[in-house]
């Protein structure tokens, strides 16, 4: 029998455990254990729910961090996500109540609540605007949007230096959708010219708060959080508006990342409004910093459209994977799991794995994921009717209940956490790290 060649390495070097093996080799990290924060570390993350559209054309404000009891608790939620093990916070400051008038803020709650933050070493990818704006701007059809907003923006960024992560408009596409064209929020209006009047506002917004976070922050992280959506027709002539409306999906971000939309679609902007002058402006480039295109994925974003009319919802036809696979190959950014969760409280661990599985599917594509997002902390208000109605229904999505309980899924998610909580952006990224450098190229090659 012929000498093994494993019979000189044993002789030279033992039977195992061979020194310089452990640095990435057999012997090195699986990347087991809870988060450490690093800059190379899969961002593991929650959210508060923050919302805070109006409703009853005006006259009632849907504020889900008082519904939530969040300016009561806020002490013991950001303890309950450090001692989940949870590095990485969605929050959004409460921009109703902050923004007083031009120039004019109220800082106390959130130099309380970001003082906190820091103390227990939570990062926060800071929300600055969800799906409503404080009374005195009225609401997404006001054309001086976009300078007010840049102003809050570029003041939070100076007064919390320290924060490099932010999402500037909580789901663009959403907002206008739900406000101008479905009628149930802040203008309450139904038409396409009011839609692409708010999205038009709400994507300059974003741009313009994010070159005003860019001044004080060269170096930011942007996660664009926008929902993951697609309508199944199951008809076998298609009829022509859900066609459109799953191309519009896509608008806000065509719009924030420079991407040219198809023709039917640049058709309807222009039949709505959107100068030929305000296209080119858009046109002109992506916004600074560092993108990450983050997707919002609940069941309920995917629907069937039955040959009877029937809507039916369509929960994991396609899933986070495919519908953010389709936005990947479109934008080509870094991306991000940026909300997930079910209303059944025994269903939301099995929920809870099946979005990571979606996750690894991504990773195994070369893919770059920067993070997972399980929305929200604590259980939510009337999001079962989508806040249309004041009713005060619990929405049992939380990782904790009302009264700050664990929920099965709280525990699912430490198992998670401590199982992958080390793992890197991408497999073998130690070599790939985030930086603090500004961002400076403007064109991919």
């Amino acid at each position: 029998m012929a000498k093994s060649f494993l019979t000189d390495i044993k002789k030279h070097f033992g039977d195992g455990n061979y020194a310089g093996d452990e640095f990435g080799g057999a012997r090195g990290t699986s990347g087991q254990g809870l988060p450490t924060g690093g800059p190379g570390n899969f961002m593991f993350a929650t959210g508060i729910e923050c919302s805070y559209p109006t409703i009853e054309h005006g006259k009632v404000r849907r504020d889900l961090l008082e519904e939530c009891g969040h300016y009561e608790y806020w002490q013991k939620d950001l303890q309950l996500v450090h001692d989940l093990g949870l590095k990485v916070l969605r929050y959004g400051l409460p921009y109703h109540k902050t923004h007083l008038g031009p120039g004019e803020y109220d800082w106390e709650f959130a130099d309380k609540v970001m003082a906190e933050m820091q103390r227990l070493g939570i990062t926060p990818i800071l929300d600055l605007m969800h799906f409503g704006v404080p009374d005195w701007l009225g609401n997404f059809q006001n054309p001086e949007l976009p300078v007010h907003f840049a102003e809050y923006c570029g003041a939070v960024a100076e007064r919390y230096s320290w924060v490099r992560y932010y999402t500037p408009i909580n789901e663009i596409y959403v907002t206008a959708k739900l406000s101008a064209k479905d009628g149930i929020w802040n203008e309450q209006l139904r038409s396409d010219e009011a839609f692409v009047t708010a999205i038009k506002h709400l994507v300059a917004a974003s741009i313009m708060g994010n070159q005003q976070i860019a001044r004080h922050r060269p170096d930011c992280v942007i996660v664009q959080s926008e929902s993951a959506e697609y309508t199944h027709e199951l008809r076998t002539e298609r009829t022509p508006h859900i066609q459109l409306e799953n191309k519009l999906r896509f608008l806000a971000l065509d719009l924030l990342y420079a991407h040219h939309p198809d023709g039917e679609v640049y058709q309807y902007l222009s039949d709505n409004g959107l100068t030929r002058q305000e296209y080119d402006w858009f046109m002109v480039g992506e916004p600074p910093g560092y993108q990450i295109m983050g997707n919002d994925y609940y069941g309920r974003n995917e629907r069937m459209i039955l040959p009877n009319g029937e809507v039916l919802t369509a929960s994991d036809v396609m899933g986070w994977f495919n519908i953010t696979h389709d936005y990947y190959l479109r934008y080509h950014k870094p991306v991000m799991h940026t909300e997930t969760n079910v209303f059944d409280p025994e269903q939301a661990p099995t929920w809870l794995w099946k979005q990571w599985v979606n996750i690894l599917q991504m990773r195994k594509l070369g893919v770059p994921v920067l993070g997972f997002t399980w929305y929200s902390l604590i259980d939510q208000v009337d999001w079962n009717r989508g806040l249309e109605a004041k009713e005060g229904t619990v929405n049992a999505c939380g990782l904790y209940d009302m009264n700050r309980n664990p929920r099965p899924v709280a525990e699912a998610y430490r198992q998670l956490l401590q199982e992958y909580g080390q793992i890197t952006i991408i497999p073998h990224g130690e070599l790939f790290e985030q930086n603090s450098r500004p961002a400076t190229l403007k064109v991919e090659i």
